[in-house]
């Protein structure tokens, strides 16, 4: 019976683990057809080096499947920086992103490194983009396009190889419409 038991016990435990497999990838579990094709674009998405735009309400898991193409991907050994941009107002937004100067603003004691530096060769996750202000968002296509920046206060111009991962739970193409988010950083985030 010991025996038994204990051959019971490995093949509920060999059994579990391949449902764990099958449905979860990198902490995120389900098993219906919209999860299923959601792990498989994770796949897809891992280590191909393009800009990546995920979209969903509030509460959906949108940053743990950020993470997820982060860490199963080419870029796991660097850094995930995840940024909220809608809980940072825009002067210190800007500041957060690219850095500063000693000197650059009133307050700015020392030299800071921006989070876009911290995440060279990592992810960077700007959290609700739909958020940011219009001309933070040219200052960010910039970026994007010539994967460059200079600190604010500064004229050092900064190369950076960072995957950008935006998240958002608005609806990006009816802020394009109202003319409260850039057509051409949607077309650049939405590869």
């Amino acid at each position: 019976k010991g025996l038994e038991y204990q051959s019971l016990n490995e093949k509920v435990e060999h059994l579990n683990n391949e449902l764990k497999e099958k449905y979860s990838y990198k902490g995120i579990i389900g098993k219906s057809p919209a999860m299923q094709h959601v792990f498989q674009l994770i796949d897809r998405l891992k280590d191909v080096d393009t800009d990546v735009l995920i979209t969903g309400e509030s509460g959906t898991g949108k940053e743990l499947v950020a993470r997820a193409i982060h860490y199963s991907g080419s870029r796991s050994r660097e850094n995930f920086v995840a940024i909220n941009c809608a809980a940072i107002p825009d002067g210190l937004l800007e500041s957060e992103l690219f850095g500063h100067q000693r000197g650059a603003f009133t307050g700015a004691e020392k030299d800071k490194i921006g989070k876009f530096e911290f995440a060279n060769k990592g992810t960077i996750l700007l959290d609700e983009i739909g958020d940011m202000s219009l001309n933070l968002q040219s200052k960010l296509l910039r970026v994007l396009e010539q994967r460059e920046y200079s600190p604010l206060g500064s004229n050092e111009v900064i190369k950076v190889n960072a995957r950008v991962i935006a998240s958002t739970n608005k609806d990006l193409r009816k802020l394009i419409s109202e003319k409260k988010f850039r057509d051409d950083l949607y077309f650049r985030l939405n590869v």
